[in-house]
């Protein structure tokens, strides 16, 4: 008698969750709208363009356009894993963004943590807007501040260089140096910007955890040690999940205005390598196949990234 029962309820209860479904997108229909042209563009511009990887596999040319192009298979994937600059692109893309996530990621943690300690609002903020200032230039603008800048003839360092015995050495155009410039170069724009979603982080920690800490005895060293950094670590970890993803992906713009023939040996990365081989010599499938490798590894270096982080306790990203 129960189960008769349960049956002829089952479809009522059904009718009555979409029922209310309904009601809710209903009730908040300005809301999706506000939303659907966020989707829009994302599906125009994310997504739609993803029909286009099939030229990796395609003797793509643009007079017969994608589809009248004859079917390569994996041709351009093996001549890509053949080809001996694939594999030291590769390894700069990944020494750079090392060298990057070393010496650059803990910038903006340090500036964050020295910014919350201020007590001057006048000050804090005046801080902040000029370490937040570079964010807003060109990488134009910025390349030239730092080709002047290093020059060893006419920059401003000149007394330095000829201190140390550098003065003919023009450190944008010399491999030993071109990956520090880069990485410099990087911090000095970024930093600032960076700090702000670990300032909100730190904002959000409950004071009353500074307020017994002090009660303790414990200064403001052990106070960041044990506090600060604990509170954010979540966030810390959510980005270095997210630069782990991008391993091999840098700032393609940042390397083509610094970077010349000259420090190709040691600059040049996955992003201007497909510049230059897809626009330069019109390899559009080559081009494409290296796009498509190069975000293959990278979806499995932040599924990875994810697994670890979870497994470990952390947050992950999904």
């Amino acid at each position: 008698m129960d189960n008769v029962q349960q049956e002829r309820t089952a479809p009522l209860a059904v009718s009555l969750s979409k029922r209310k479904r309904r009601s809710q997108l209903l009730q908040d229909y300005d809301l999706y709208l506000l939303l659907l042209p966020g989707l829009l563009v994302l599906l125009t511009f994310k997504y739609l363009p993803m029909f286009g990887v099939v030229i990796a596999f395609k003797d793509f040319n643009l007079f017969d356009g994608i589809w009248g192009s004859p079917w390569a298979g994996t041709k351009y994937f093996k001549e890509l894993l053949d080809d001996p600059n694939f594999y030291t692109v590769v390894g700069n893309t990944l020494l750079i963004n090392f060298y990057k996530l070393v010496f650059q990621f803990p910038l903006p943690i340090a500036l964050a943590l020295m910014v919350n300690e201020v007590r001057g609002v006048m000050f804090k903020r005046l801080t902040q807007t000029i370490t937040y200032l570079p964010h807003f230039l060109s990488w134009v603008i910025i390349s030239a501040i730092f080709i002047n800048l290093l020059s060893p003839q006419t920059g401003i360092l000149k007394g330095v260089f000829a201190l140390l015995g550098m003065q003919d050495v023009m450190m944008i155009a010399d491999e030993r140096f071109f990956r520090s410039v880069l990485v410099l170069s990087a911090a000095w724009k970024e930093t600032g910007w960076s700090s702000i979603i670990y300032l909100s982080a730190i904002v959000s920690i409950d004071t009353q955890l500074y307020e017994a800490a002090k009660m303790d005895g414990a200064g403001k060293f052990r106070q960041i040690w044990h506090i600060t950094l604990p509170g954010i670590r979540n966030v810390i970890v959510f980005i270095i999940m997210l630069r782990i993803g991008h391993a091999l992906a840098n700032d393609v713009e940042q390397v083509l205005m610094f970077y010349t023939p000259l420090v190709y040996n040691v600059g040049d990365v996955i992003g201007t390598y497909v510049y230059r081989v897809g626009l330069g010599q019109m390899k559009y499938s080559f081009s494409t196949a290296i796009g498509l490798f190069q975000s293959g590894i990278g979806m499995a270096l932040i599924i990875a990234a994810n697994y670890f982080s979870k497994k470990f306790g952390e947050r992950g990203l999904w």
